[in-house]
């Protein structure tokens, strides 16, 4: 299948799809092991389910990659781990200390820090990108809050998350064409895991019988949310501009809300459903000049 830019776009879909579903596996598994333990054992499951796929593509990878540094993908792979390792720990730990509602508005504000963020690295983005991303903002804020009266710790360690997902978004962005995606992808959920187990070791108690309570949440959330979601953002993203790329994965709020209400039995008001055609119409609007911007970039 050629990468053009509609199947990023709908690559990028189902992985908001993914991520949509998998909160609420990481709901039912926090009853049962801590934030780090989760993304400890999530990450290292993504990393080893992607390993027979790294062995299958490693000499069409190798072709693909030729004439790159091969330095470039684990340097590139550490960076993203990083970025991705403290996105993640602060968003497990803001959900325990915010109400959920909060925490879906401020993580969702990372689609209007990616054009922010971006034009500190000299990313032009163009005005219907800006438009649609505030109207996608805005229907998040109606989809997810229930008020925001002032800034309590949860906010803000659920604020501060939504900057390192921006920035997951622009690195990612700028890696995925310019190195083969199933070995970015390995090395960064091995870092990810790496440091969460290290901080699980140290912070937390990692209970066997925990783990095994959680065994069905933690295979979802490693083995789709973490190895197949993570990679098509990666692969996806070498056709996807940066900015209409946070747009699309901002979904992931509309799909946490259908899972809510499919195997939590939670409702979706009249204010959710605008919300949700607001985001709609944020994704619409972006992809008016996602085409242009895409050909400026020398990716027509």
């Amino acid at each position: 299948m050629k990468l053009t830019s509609r199947n990023a776009n709908l690559l990028l879909m189902l992985a908001a799809v993914i991520w949509g579903f998998a909160f609420v596996a990481q709901r039912v598994g926090m009853r049962y092991v801590g934030p780090l333990t989760f993304n400890g054992v999530r990450f290292a499951l993504g990393a080893v389910a992607l390993i027979p796929l790294l062995m299958w593509g490693r000499n069409k990878e190798s072709a693909t990659s030729e004439g790159h540094d091969r330095s470039l993908v684990l340097k590139g792979g550490v960076v993203a781990g990083l970025v991705l390792f403290i996105g993640a720990t602060l968003q497990q730990y803001g959900v325990v200390y915010t109400t959920a509602g909060k925490a879906g508005f401020i993580t969702g504000l990372y689609v209007v820090f990616v054009p922010l963020l971006g034009l500190l690295v000299g990313l032009k983005t163009g005005r219907f990108v800006w438009i649609g991303a505030l109207t996608a903002a805005g229907g998040l804020y109606l989809l997810s809050a229930k008020g925001i009266v002032g800034i309590d710790p949860g906010d803000g360690l659920v604020l501060l998350s939504a900057l390192f997902w921006a920035a997951h978004v622009l690195v990612i962005g700028h890696l995925s064409r310019k190195v083969a995606p199933v070995r970015l992808a390995v090395i960064q959920f091995t870092v990810v895991s790496i440091l969460s187990l290290i901080g699980a070791v140290l912070f937390e108690t990692i209970d066997p019988a925990g783990l095994r309570a959680a065994a069905i949440p933690i295979l979802y959330a490693g083995l789709l949310s973490v190895a197949v979601a993570y990679t098509l953002q990666v692969v996806a993203q070498r056709r996807a501009q940066p900015a209409h790329a946070a747009i699309i994965l901002s979904f992931e709020s509309v799909f946490a809300v259908l899972g809510g209400w499919l195997v939590l039995s939670e409702g979706l008001s009249i204010r959710g459903l605008i919300g949700c055609a607001l985001m709609l119409a944020g994704v619409l609007l972006a992809q008016i000049d996602s085409e242009k911007f895409a050909a400026k970039q020398g990716r027509a």
